[in-house]
């Protein structure tokens, strides 16, 4: 049996990016970052932030690059996939990993974002596939809040010497 799911809760760390294929499928690429905190062995708060590549393709891809921006938080799934390349500069053979998403979830806004130019929190991508193409038009949604959880109040430290490998 084989399992290929990425599942992800972060924020996009630029805008989306369009393209169209010379065959005319749309493309688009952003990177989401995912965060970690923990204390080290000193008791020392830590962070820790994970930086992932996502690549959407068709329809998705013109939602997420008509509605995102740099910030917003997204709930994704999707599959990883290794390409490669050769460098025309070096000749080297390159890799890149990335998600090739298989559906989302909008999430919370950047701080300072407006209802012009993104869709209200919570909404889903499927119920918004047939969304208007001006990013001027407001959904007809109605504005819902996200409640918001503090795992670090919830969750116990784990410390090193404990993780039994």
């Amino acid at each position: 049996m084989n399992l290929n799911k990425a599942t992800l809760i972060g924020r996009l760390t630029r805008d989306p990016e369009l393209k169209t294929t010379p065959s005319g499928k749309q493309v688009t690429t952003f990177s989401v970052a995912t965060s970690l905190k923990y204390k080290d062995q000193s008791g020392q708060r830590q962070e820790k932030t994970e930086f992932h590549n996502i690549v959407s393709w068709g329809k998705q891809a013109e939602v997420i690059a008509q509605y995102f921006t740099k910030g917003q938080e997204i709930y994704l799934e999707g599959r990883m996939e290794t390409r490669s390349w050769d460098d025309k500069e070096t000749g080297k053979k390159m890799y890149r990993t990335e998600i090739v998403l298989d559906k989302f979830e909008f999430g919370a806004k950047p701080q300072g974002a407006s209802n012009d130019t993104q869709l209200n929190a919570g909404t889903t991508a499927v119920a918004n596939q047939n969304m208007p193409n001006n990013k001027n038009s407001q959904p007809q949604t109605e504005e819902e809040d996200i409640p918001t959880i503090n795992l670090d109040d919830e969750k116990e430290d784990v410390k090193i010497e404990d993780v039994p490998f």
